[in-house]
């Protein structure tokens, strides 16, 4: 082996080294999950959309108000996101990074970073409405990953920590929200069954393509209560006082019951996988309609402006926030939850999901 004289990069390797020798142990030493990863749209993007040509951003005032540091940095909340907090319950770190942020550390690539990007789709045409990352670029993202983990820590090492790692994937709300419901793009070629089924063959080849990068355990959300979305509501003329819309949250429903059922035979067929179903519809439904088991009080309009409307650029350092106490109200704008609803979320998926796939 070459002799290094240079004493700086004597110290870069050993904190290479040594922050690659932390992540095994968490592999071999005791059982702990190494790494967590995610996958989808603006409910699991912490700012990769900061770093592309798209007018959806959430770097700017009042996001990330309750972040650690007033940090506006591209998460779609007033503080964290659901992932971040699952992370920290794994023991894995603080929160998650966004993988095209330039000045990612080595210990960010060791123990997971999001490929996420906010207003994407299982359907390409989602995406290219925002010019948001699809969810094949997403997965060509993962393959640019994985190419650098193997250079920083060897192939075997870097199957050894994605076999490991938990992935979770959260898409599909776009494509009924903005492509089928709002822009008749798809409502003019399918019917909502034939949509449905579309979107989870496209969800079905993601996870087949994810698998033979080596991932094998994955957490794939359902749709959550789309008929209770304040700004949903509002663009379909539905009072916030008059509950959620319920042909809405019905197709919600009935994806999730097939996507159920598309999980349960892509496991037994794919050696080795285990695919979670993360029933975030449950959750959110329950604490909208049971709101003081919660200890939450505002359901049907988010923090910031009159909560009915206002999301992404209309949600900004000139919009009133209006709700006295977000630890109490379940959506920060009118599309997007608060830090405390996310924190409510992960603990539950923790408990009732993650933890089947440890």
């Amino acid at each position: 082996m070459r002799h290094v004289n240079h004493g700086g990069c004597i110290c870069l390797l050993l904190c290479i080294l040594l922050s690659f020798c932390a992540g095994i142990e968490t592999i071999d030493g005791n059982g702990k999950i190494p790494a967590l990863f995610t996958f989808g749209d603006s409910l699991v993007d912490p700012g990769n959309n900061n770093f592309i040509p798209t007018w959806v951003k959430a770097n700017h005032a009042p996001y990330g108000q309750d972040f650690m540091g007033d940090e506006q940095n591209g998460r779609f909340s007033n503080g964290k996101l659901a992932t971040d907090f699952i992370a920290s319950g794994l023991g894995v770190k603080e929160t998650i990074p966004p993988f095209l942020d330039p000045n990612l550390h080595t210990q960010d690539l060791l123990t997971g970073v999001s490929f996420a990007s906010a207003g994407t789709g299982y359907d390409n045409l989602t995406s290219a409405l925002v010019n948001a990352i699809p969810m094949w670029k997403q997965v060509e993202l993962f393959k640019t990953y994985k190419a650098r983990l193997e250079n920083m820590v060897g192939v075997e090492n870097s199957s050894n920590i994605i076999e490991q790692a938990i992935f979770v994937a959260v898409a599909g709300s776009n494509d009924f929200l903005v492509n089928y419901l709002i822009v008749p793009n798809r409502r003019n070629q399918f019917t909502v069954q034939q949509y449905q089924e579309f979107l989870l063959k496209v969800c079905s080849n993601f996870i087949k393509e994810i698998y033979k990068l080596g991932v094998r355990k994955v957490g794939i959300a359902g749709l959550p209560p789309l008929g209770c979305v304040p700004g949903e509501k509002t663009l379909h003329g539905q009072s916030e006082l008059n509950g959620c819309i319920e042909e809405f949250n019905g197709i919600s429903s009935s994806y999730n019951q097939k996507l159920k059922e598309i999980l349960q035979g892509l496991e037994a067929r794919l050696p080795g996988i285990r695919l979670e179903y993360i029933s975030i519809y449950d959750y959110l439904l329950d604490m909208i309609t049971n709101p003081s088991l919660y200890g939450l009080e505002i359901t049907d309009r988010g923090c910031c402006g009159t909560g009915l409307i206002e999301t992404g650029p209309t949600c900004n350092s000139k919009t009133p926030i209006t709700c006295t106490n977000t630890s109490t109200t379940i959506f920060w704008d009118a599309v997007h939850p608060t830090q405390a609803t996310y924190k409510i979320v992960a603990d539950l998926v923790l408990r009732q999901h993650i933890s089947k796939l440890l």
